[in-house]
């Protein structure tokens, strides 16, 4: 078990999910540590939602073929009711190893999963259900987990917080 942290910031749909990651990735911060929810409410999720590859109009397939690709750069994106991309090993093990599949996308196992206590997880998942998004970092370092909790409060969140839990390291 290693020690890990992690901060997270809870946003409106009125701040673009861009800028939150723009900001991070400008601090350091590589998609691969970075964990989004989207509320299906969200405009990415309606994109994700209503892509199509056989969509007749190739710019619009363009534009979300590369919207896809970009969301597939994170660690993990979460879209309750609709569907998850997950690259990070890490993000693998909280969300789907530890928990049961269908815990995804709408249940507050998710979060939990991630090291929230289950009255916020549960709060948070009920909350974007409806609206807004939820960025998450995991770092091993507290200073950085600070500094994501600094950025996220720069950017417009509505809260935002720290989490520490035991993490499980998985060996390849």
């Amino acid at each position: 078990m290693d020690h890990t942290a992690a901060a997270y910031g809870v946003y409106p749909d009125a701040v673009q999910v861009s800028e939150v990651v723009r900001t991070l990735n400008g601090a350091g911060f590589e998609n691969e540590h970075i964990c989004l929810m989207l509320a299906p409410t969200h405009p990415i999720a309606t994109i994700v939602r209503d892509a199509n590859i056989l969509n007749q109009e190739r710019a619009a397939s363009v534009v979300t073929a590369g919207l896809i690709g970009w969301l597939f750069e994170f660690g993990a994106v979460l879209i309750p009711s609709i569907g998850f991309f997950i690259r990070s090993q890490a993000f693998l093990h909280a969300l789907l190893v530890a928990r049961d599949a269908p815990a995804l996308c709408g249940n507050s196992r998710t979060l939990a999963g991630l090291g929230f206590p289950d009255s916020d997880a549960v709060r948070f998942e009920a909350q974007l259900q409806q609206t807004g998004f939820l960025v998450y970092v995991a770092s091993l370092e507290i200073a950085r987990v600070q500094w994501a909790l600094e950025l996220f409060r720069s950017t417009g969140a509505e809260e935002s917080s720290t989490l520490e839990r035991e993490a499980v390291v998985v060996k390849t």
